[in-house]
């Protein structure tokens, strides 16, 4: 029993420490976003060159942030598995896992690369929500 609880809770804190990491890179990847987005409007404005060049940058570097929160959310689902208390808790992550294939397929127009920038903002934000709500129940375990 004493085995069992220990080991219940070490799943639990192995869980909870997964799904703090997720929770990171996907404010990393929001801030990045949200700065890909700013330079965007002002390259829809006629910024030029430089503003063209700084979005794309920041878009790379979301880019590469977007891949580590996919990383790092299947580790925390991986370790979800492993919390036997927790069968009715799962992370759907089929639309954030999949969006950065198209998110990030090369640049279009301003104006459509804007709206890809957004959603994926939108999809972030979502899985915000999802692995906030997933470790407030495990914080209560």
């Amino acid at each position: 029993m004493i085995d069992e609880r220990y080991h219940s809770r070490k799943e639990v804190q192995e869980a909870v420490v997964a799904g703090t990491e997720a929770l990171g890179a996907l404010e990393r990847a929001k801030e990045c976003l949200n700065s890909a987005g700013n330079w965007g409007i002002v390259d829809i404005l006629g910024g030029g060159l430089i503003s063209t060049f700084v979005k794309h940058s920041k878009m790379g570097d979301a880019s590469r942030l977007v891949e580590k929160a996919r990383s790092t959310l299947k580790q925390f689902q991986k370790e979800l598995q492993d919390v036997q208390s927790l069968e009715e808790i799962h992370i759907e992550t089929g639309d954030f896992l999949a969006f950065a294939d198209y998110f990030f397929d090369g640049a279009i127009a301003d104006w459509l690369m804007q709206s890809r920038i957004k959603k994926a903002k939108r999809q972030v934000e979502e899985a915000i929500e999802k692995v906030e709500k997933i470790l407030e129940q495990l914080r209560r375990l």
